[in-house]
């Protein structure tokens, strides 16, 4: 498990139990949208609002801890992580993490210094192919 904790020390933003519960779901979850993460976090604190969530995920986004993945639908957050690539199956919405060759991150990285790296592959899934 990863210490969250140290994630937030190391940012600008405060330590706050919402915002640890928040990166410890999408931990759980790998990737997740606004709503998975309300319906989760609202478990452990019947109280939080849905705009808490999305205020406390934008300031995560600014701090560099989430990134957000585009997907057809509604968009998804995990923690953020190397550069890499994600496949996202066309029928069910499922997302896998697909690690970029170093050596294609490393001549990117050359060319266009401190860049933001974004592929996305689109196809079915095992599981959906399988129906």
């Amino acid at each position: 498990m990863k210490n969250f904790y140290q994630y937030l020390e190391k940012s600008p933003l405060k330590t706050t139990p919402q915002r640890l519960a928040i990166l410890k779901e999408i931990n759980k979850k790998g990737h997740a949208n606004v709503d998975e993460i309300y319906k989760s976090v609202k478990k452990n604190f019947p109280s939080i609002s849905l705009a808490t969530i999305y205020k406390n995920i934008i300031a995560l986004k600014e701090a560099n801890i989430l990134s957000e993945v585009c997907t057809p639908n509604k968009n998804k957050f995990e923690i953020t992580k190397k550069p890499h690539a994600h496949f996202i199956c066309e029928n069910c919405g499922f997302i896998e993490d697909i690690p970029l060759d170093e050596a294609i991150d490393s001549k990117i990285e050359a060319k266009y210094p401190n860049s933001k790296k974004e592929l996305y592959i689109y196809g079915v899934c095992e599981k959906c192919k399988g129906k």
